[in-house]
């Protein structure tokens, strides 16, 4: 059964580094979705938060003040040409599962496979498969594939203007109408 949920996207901030390397440390520890070996501390966490927050959007999902899941964006390639082009990463919290205008144009995201939550949350989200490194990641005493999707987000024009800085943004009025319609997308069982 689905209910709507009273919950919040909103840009990460300090506070958030504990509950964020919390989520993220089962992904390391717990399997092969992240190809890390040691779960970073909240300290890192905030360094990497505040890294990618330079240029990128870093936001969190909340529910009662709780951070439930959180997703960015960086680099896809440090080549100029490469530069309207991001990568995309979520994690949630391990027991909220399934809840279902920077200037970019393509979103490319990698999803270590078997993974089948991950792809078909991709698929919802209008991403679609483009390929398949093999045996790309050494962990736990097996080799594992990862799958790489990607998602057009604008038109690619000739001559595009140039990203513009999230921080720019963060603020105005288009982009917390955003975070409110990916809210209501947003649902728990």
């Amino acid at each position: 059964m689905t209910r709507d949920v009273s919950g919040l996207i909103r840009v990460a901030e300090e506070r958030d580094a504990p509950a964020i390397a919390g989520i993220y440390a089962p992904a390391i520890t717990d399997g092969v979705i992240s190809f890390e070996l040691t779960p970073p501390d909240a300290q890192e966490m905030l360094r990497r938060i505040v890294a990618i927050q330079q240029q990128y959007p870093w936001l969190v999902y909340e529910e009662s003040e709780t951070v439930l899941g959180y997703v960015y964006a960086s680099v896809h390639n440090e080549r100029a040409a490469y530069r309207w082009s991001v990568d995309v990463t979520a994690y949630i919290r391990h027991d909220a599962h399934r809840r279902g205008i920077q200037g970019y144009r393509t979103a490319c995201a990698g999803v270590t496979l078997p993974n089948t939550a991950s792809v078909q949350m991709h698929a919802a989200m209008g991403f679609k498969e483009v390929g398949v490194y093999h045996d790309v990641g050494y962990k736990f005493g097996k080799w594992h594939d990862v799958g790489w999707y990607e998602r057009s987000l604008a038109a690619h024009v000739l001559e595009p203007p140039e990203p513009v800085p999230f921080p720019e943004l963060a603020g105005t009025t288009h982009v917390k109408a955003a975070f409110a319609r990916a809210a209501g997308l947003i649902k728990s069982t």
